[in-house]
């Protein structure tokens, strides 16, 4: 049968070994223009080194990750680097009346076009 895991959570060892995965991500990140830093594809391989790294110090701990006490750490890693990439908050607006119009209007015609041909046909079964 299956052995079930009985190891605690080391929680103390979990944070004494997590800031290492942090300085390794400050020193990959110097590497990045600071100006980039909210660009996702100019570092993306040093996040993927830095989530991979809290995880495996997790699970040298015996904890589950992610965990309420590693996304604490991540957090703080966000806001250290990331603090000043806010989202702009897009404004939808509505297309031009006439392309309103032909969106709606398209569709409509349509399945109007198909229910005549469906109804015609059937009206002319005997010589189909």
């Amino acid at each position: 049968g299956a052995r079930q895991r009985t190891d605690l959570c080391n929680e103390s060892l979990m944070l004494e070994k997590l800031p290492a995965c942090g300085k390794s991500f400050e020193e990959m990140m110097k590497r990045v223009d600071s100006k980039k830093w909210c660009n996702l594809t100019e570092f993306i391989m040093y996040y993927d080194n830095f989530t991979q790294c809290t995880e495996r110090e997790a699970n040298n701990a015996s904890c589950f990750w992610p965990n309420p006490l590693a996304e604490g750490f991540i957090m703080g890693i966000h806001k250290q680097f990331f603090s000043n990439c806010t989202s702009e908050n897009v404004h939808w607006e509505d297309p031009p009346d006439e392309i309103l119009i032909t969106l709606i209007l398209v569709p409509v015609m349509l399945t109007c076009a198909m229910i005549t041909l469906v109804v015609w046909c059937s009206k002319r079964s005997d010589i189909l």
